[in-house]
């Protein structure tokens, strides 16, 4: 199991959404990512974006400062 973590603090949408799915194609499955974000609406999408891949997320974190998300990767290619 490989973990990474994202830096997309000051990112605004679609951003966030971009660069984390393109971090997923590089992983394999049982890797984790650790992402973290300051955009709002990264809340909806990425969980959104989780949905369509079959991973897991899940909120670590979420204030004021900043959300951190911790995404599973659950098949090779499921981020396709």
């Amino acid at each position: 199991m490989n973990a990474t973590k994202l830096d997309l603090m000051g990112l605004k949408c679609p951003l966030p959404v971009y660069r984390t799915r393109k971090a997923l194609k590089g992983l394999a499955a049982g890797d984790r990512l650790e992402v973290h974000c300051t955009d709002p609406l990264s809340v909806i999408d990425i969980p959104n974006l989780i949905r369509e891949t079959g991973d897991r997320v899940e909120i670590l974190e979420q204030n004021e400062a900043r959300i951190v998300f911790v995404i599973d990767k659950v098949g090779a290619n499921s981020a396709g």
